[in-house]
């Protein structure tokens, strides 16, 4: 059985009929949209995807900046005139 990631849950069928309510009852969480009780898709408030988007970028820049400080390259110091 596949874990459901959401304490909101609904069927494709409800999904279908009136997804501005499914919305309204969850507020700011994510539904888990089952087919065959089985999640097939997430249904996140556009405010919780742009945090997470957020959160995705920061991550992904802070991989580059320790990659980069870990290697072993030359650095060139530079004041902030300069630039």
């Amino acid at each position: 059985m596949q874990l459901i990631l959401s304490n909101y849950t609904a069927s494709i069928s409800e999904l279908k009929k009136s997804p501005t309510e499914l919305l309204k009852k969850a507020g700011n969480e994510a539904i888990a949209i089952l087919n065959h009780n089985t999640p097939s898709a997430y249904l996140v408030p556009s405010e919780t995807y742009e945090k997470l988007m957020e959160m995705l970028d920061d991550y992904m820049l802070y991989r580059e900046v320790k990659e980069r400080l870990d290697n072993d390259s030359d650095y060139i110091e530079v004041s902030l005139n300069e630039l």
